[in-house]
């Protein structure tokens, strides 16, 4: 694991592939695995780093309070994609449709016609079991919390602004207001995702955009479907 050099720009790269999809070094709350990343940065990446430099900024402003924040600090390497080890005593795993399908036939080194219209056959055998495997569609569940600005803030409103963000790949679900105190509500609601198509950061940009009501989207939970 791990994204190398951080302060690189194959290391920046590495962190912004990986905040593509996620809010989060680990979980869907800061932790002390984001200070971990955030402390080892020489600074807020560039504009060519969009997600870093979300995240990065996100982070940065819990800074006054990075000693509350749960977890543990771990090494900077614990941290990231994983990444593919190889050695001489291991090998890739198979799909367990191809293993009984033998493409080439028999090692023989005479290659008759016999031997050829035999591997011809077994290709055209390989080629229409993959053509019959359906197509998997990942999807997540995603709860959202939706904060206004305060008690005053009209949460129908938020409602109605927050499901009328729409593309395809998403569908709106059950929603519900959850108090927060002061008298202020917010807006928890949920929908189900198609994960190519549709990412958090879409999500979050396009209902922040709802300014004068909106102050802030959080992600209380996200599973996949």
């Amino acid at each position: 694991m791990g994204f190398g050099n951080i302060k690189s720009d194959a290391g920046l790269s590495a962190l912004n592939s990986f905040l593509a999809d996620k809010s989060y070094m680990e979980g869907y709350v800061p932790s002390q695995a984001d200070v971990a990343v955030f402390e080892a940065m020489a600074g807020p990446p560039c504009s060519d780093f969009p997600h870093a430099l979300r995240w990065y900024n996100h982070i940065n402003s819990y800074k006054l309070k990075f000693g509350s924040l749960p977890g543990i600090k771990k090494p900077l390497d614990s941290y990231g994609p994983a990444q593919t080890v190889t050695n001489g005593n291991s090998a890739a795993a198979e799909d367990d449709d191809d293993d009984d399908i033998d493409l080439f036939g028999s090692d023989d080194d005479e290659e008759d016609e016999e031997a050829e219209k035999l591997k011809q056959e077994r290709l055209a055998m390989y080629a229409a079991k993959k053509n019959k495997k359906p197509a998997v569609i990942a999807k997540s569940n995603i709860v959202l919390d939706v904060k206004p600005w305060d008690d005053t803030t009209d949460m129908k409103e938020i409602e109605k602004c927050v499901r009328s963000v729409a593309t395809d790949g998403l569908v709106w679900g059950a929603s519900k207001l959850v108090a927060v105190g002061y008298g202020i509500k917010k807006l928890q609601i949920t929908c189900v995702v198609e994960d190519d198509k549709v990412s958090t950061d879409f999500l979050e940009e396009e209902i922040t955009g709802f300014e004068d009501l909106v102050q802030s989207i959080d992600i209380a939970a996200f599973n996949k479907v």
